[in-house]
């Protein structure tokens, strides 16, 4: 396994992917016992795209605000995830 993979998945890439995947297979689970399909996610976001190409300049600040609002807890947690990670000599 070379430097750059390691890095770039954070573990060995076999490991990533196989958390992935059952990661994946228990979040469709999830969303399957609360009646979402793949299908209602993709109309959904088609949905979305259209409002988006509708509404215009009144899309970016709405894109802006909930952006800023998720990354206000999003960013500050996954800095502290890394510090800790650096601290304990993970990557």
């Amino acid at each position: 396994m070379s430097d750059a993979s390691a890095k770039f998945f954070g573990d060995s890439p076999l490991g990533v992917i196989v958390r992935l995947i059952l990661l994946s297979i228990v979040i469709g689970v999830l969303l399957a016992a609360l009646g979402v399909d793949p299908w209602n996610i993709w109309r959904s976001l088609e949905s979305l795209a259209r409002r988006i190409m509708n509404m215009g300049f009144e899309a970016v600040e709405w894109i802006l605000r909930y952006f800023l609002l998720g990354a206000v807890i999003v960013i500050p947690i996954w800095i502290i995830v890394r510090l800790f990670r650096m601290m304990r000599g993970r990557p």
